[in-house]
């Protein structure tokens, strides 16, 4: 999305990974520049699995809340409400809601992981079942946690998925920084066609190297960013990241051919998210 408000076992010295929380899937290589290859540890060191009841873990999950657009010009109002965002049944549901909260006419939720998994590199993976409906705007993405290179998009921007409900089908892989971003035309990323992205769940991943970020659907590769070594304006991916989890509402690019407000509410469910550690070459 845009974002300046856009839109675990001791590895012992082998973990190219910083994370603030480390808690205990499958062992991966990626194949990196100059005959370099990245391996992934086979255990997760950072994870939601969803296997209880109630709100968000609050030890791994926080809300980003309001109702200000959030620099795409939104209509929903973030909550930290069980409406908008629950746990049951082995997944999490966030949910759009009809709702009026102040001047917004819809209500949401936008989950976090700042503060609580944040991390430099590694494999991510997040199996989801995305939402129907025009307006709708599904995101699973990653943002600076330190914003060392400056606000957005000079410390960059990671989209593993999102999609929209006017191109139903249609998931984007992307990555913003300072020499390629939406705002003036040059972002990098690339769309494939899931036909059952909200019919069925499908694995979306992203692996992060020094050398590049690759993105995956269901282990199919879908987009490469590699690092052009030029600078942080082109690669600011050398620091750390977490985790983002929303469904907004209308906006530039949701909101593109106008809101179905009968499709509402609308909601994405998520089965796992998963992060595993670099491991040196």
């Amino acid at each position: 999305m845009d974002r300046c408000g856009r839109r675990g076992p001791a590895w012992a010295g082998r973990m190219l990974w910083v994370l603030a929380a480390v808690v205990a899937a499958n062992v991966g290589a990626d194949p990196g520049a100059a005959g370099v290859e990245w391996n992934f540890g086979p255990t997760p060191v950072w994870q939601d699995e969803f296997d209880y009841d109630g709100a968000p873990d609050p030890a791994r999950w926080g809300y980003d809340t309001g109702g200000s657009g959030w620099g795409n010009d939104e209509l929903q109002h973030y909550t930290d409400q069980l409406a908008n965002a629950f746990v049951g049944d082995g997944l999490l549901t966030i949910v759009a809601r009809k709702q009026r909260a102040g001047k917004n006419r819809f209500t949401s939720a936008r989950l976090v992981s700042r503060g609580k998994g944040d991390f430099l590199y590694g494999r991510v993976e997040i199996r989801a079942r995305l939402p129907v409906g025009r307006g709708a705007w599904a995101a699973l993405w990653m943002l600076p946690t330190d914003n060392r290179y400056g606000h957005w998009p000079r410390s960059g921007e990671i989209d593993i998925m999102e999609h929209v409900g006017h191109e139903p089908g249609q998931v984007h892989v992307t990555v913003h920084t300072q020499a390629y971003n939406h705002k003036i035309g040059t972002q990098r990323g690339q769309a494939t066609t899931v036909a059952d992205a909200s019919g069925a769940f499908h694995r979306y991943r992203v692996d992060w190297t020094p050398d590049a970020i690759r993105g995956y659907i269901d282990d199919a590769p879908a987009f490469e960013f590699a690092n052009e070594g030029t600078g942080a304006d082109a690669w600011p991916f050398d620091q750390r990241f977490h985790l983002l989890m929303n469904l907004a509402v209308g906006g530039s690019w949701g909101g593109a051919q106008g809101v179905d407000e009968a499709a509402f509410p609308a909601w994405m469910e998520v089965d796992y998210v998963r992060v595993y550690p670099l491991l040196e070459p």
